[in-house]
This record gives structure tokens, sequence and C-alpha cells, in this order.
């Protein structure tokens, strides 16, 4: 498991803030490789808020007494006191950041950007998003002059972006959610077999452009762009937590020819898959076995 996390007072220490608007404690990124589940279990929740964000892959959340399923791009909220159960399972590959924070204002701020009557929020795919994490997360680490004004500044931003992204998403659109969380479940399942778009739309009874340009405006790219991240996702996994051999990653990737997987790689990423392996051995070394998943 891949964990990056930064706290306010160098531990995770839940605080009530009734003092100042908004105060952030802690902050931090779970990536899921190769343990066989992450189980959290508050089951009388905590003093503050906390709130995450499903960047890639997807989670499971027990809300109102039943496990879902939460994909990409979801924010999902959980107010002092509310009981928190969760899991992270590696098939799903899951990153998930987290933020934890209180204040006099937060009821306010959260009612105002659309949690005031759900908990959990489709926000889209923003590399905002994740960028802003890791700015918190690296104002708690480094704790630099005025750091913490930055981190109320930094989650303000994060605020701001779930607000917009409610006010532009219009009646029709929420109409048409339950289709595109479909298509994402789809394709994060299937990643690993040749996929038409065209049939796909076809078979569900839509228009593939209708599919397509729905698609791009709650994912914020196209559906074989998506799917070509996913792709890429689990062979960068592979090439640093494995012993396979491209060829062998190539085709567990869902891409039989060798060669064509390598130039979408570097497309990708920058980097040939050799040297993508290479370079992440330093930080990543993997074992002698076969998969380490």
């Amino acid at each position: 498991m891949y964990s990056n996390s930064g706290y306010l007072h160098g531990a995770d220490i839940e605080i009530e803030d009734t003092v100042h608007p908004l105060s952030v404690t802690s902050c931090g990124v779970y990536r899921l490789i190769h343990q066989p589940v992450m189980h959290t279990l508050r089951a009388e929740g905590r003093r503050d808020y906390q709130l995450l964000y499903i960047s890639s892959g997807n989670a499971c959340f027990c809300l109102d007494e039943e496990r879902k399923e939460i994909p990409a791009g979801h924010m999902v909220l959980y107010r002092p006191g509310e009981r928190q159960e969760y899991y992270y399972y590696p098939e799903a590959s899951p990153e998930v950041y987290w933020v934890h924070f209180s204040g006099c204002e937060v009821l306010q701020i959260l009612d105002k950007i659309g949690f005031s009557v759900t908990q959990v929020l489709f926000c889209g795919l923003s590399f905002h998003y994740p960028e802003l994490f890791r700015q918190i997360i690296l104002e708690l680490q480094l704790k630099r002059p005025c750091f913490e004004k930055l981190l109320c500044l930094h989650l303000h931003h994060i605020f701001t972006e779930i607000h917009r992204s409610q006010l532009e998403i219009s009646v029709d659109k929420y109409r048409n959610l339950e289709d595109m969380e479909t298509a994402v479940h789809f394709f994060n399942e299937f990643y690993t077999q040749d996929i038409s778009i065209e049939e796909y739309a076809r078979n569900r009874h839509m228009s593939v452009s209708w599919f397509i340009r729905c698609f791009k405006q709650y994912m914020g790219m196209t559906p074989m762009q998506y799917i070509t991240s996913i792709r890429i996702n689990k062979a960068k996994e592979l090439l640093k937590n494995t012993n396979y051999s491209v060829q062998e990653i190539s085709s567990l990737s869902g891409y039989e020819n060798p060669l064509y997987f390598s130039r979408i790689f570097h497309k990708q990423t920058g980097s040939s898959p050799s040297r993508y392996r290479r370079e992440s051995a330093f930080s990543h070394p993997a074992g002698t076995g076969r998969p380490i998943l």
C-alpha cells in the first residue's frame, strides 16, 4: 500500500474547532496495491469532518446500512459522530485522498456546495483535486510560516471546485448519471477485453455520439481515453510490483500487441515500460517471486 499523509499536531488527533471558521488537521492519500483488503471502521465516527475523494478505481462504503461501490470522480463526506465504515480492495485499484477538518462555518459551507441532502457527490475526474490534496499534505508536513492559512485556502479551493461541478451539472445530466456510472463500472471490470465503444452504446440503446459526449462531460475525457488510463495505470502497477515481462504485462493490461502497448505507454507516461520499471525499482523494489499482487 502506498500512503502519504500530514498531520497538524504530528499525529491523527481529532479536534472539534468551534472558534475558527475553518481548520484543517490532517490529510493524506492511500493507494492499495497488493494487500487483500483495507478496512476502516469507526463505529462512533469522529469529532471532526472527513472528506474523501476517489481519484481512481472504486471503493466500497457502508452508507445507510447498505454497501455501495463508489467509483472514481466522487466525493464522500462524513460528519461528526457519523459511523464510518469503508473498504479498499486491490482488484478495484483504488486511490483515495482524504482530509479531516473542523470549524464554526463548516456546516454552512458544506450546505452551500451541495452536501445539504446527500453524503456522496459526483464531482468528476480532475487533476485539480489531487493537486490540491497534495498541497495540503505538503503544507502539513513542512509547516512553513503561514501554513495554516494556506491549508484553509487549499481546502476552500477544493470546496469551490466541488461547488462549480454541481452548478455545471444540469437536471438533464442528472437523469443520465446512472448510464455514465454504469459505463465506468463496465470499463473498470472489462478493460482487458477488446471494448468497442460503438457496440457498447448500441447494446444499451444509446446514440454513439451522445454517449461519447455525455461521458466526456462527466469524466472529463472520452470513453477510450478513460479505458486507456485504466490500462496504463494497471500496467504501471504491474511494472512496479511484479516480475512479469513487458509482453506479459501488455496482455494483462488489455494489449495483445506488445509493440503497440509500448508506444501507448510511452505516449501516456513519457517513458518506455522497461525504463519505467528501472526507475520505479529505486523506490518500489520488486520481490524475487513472480507476481507481488
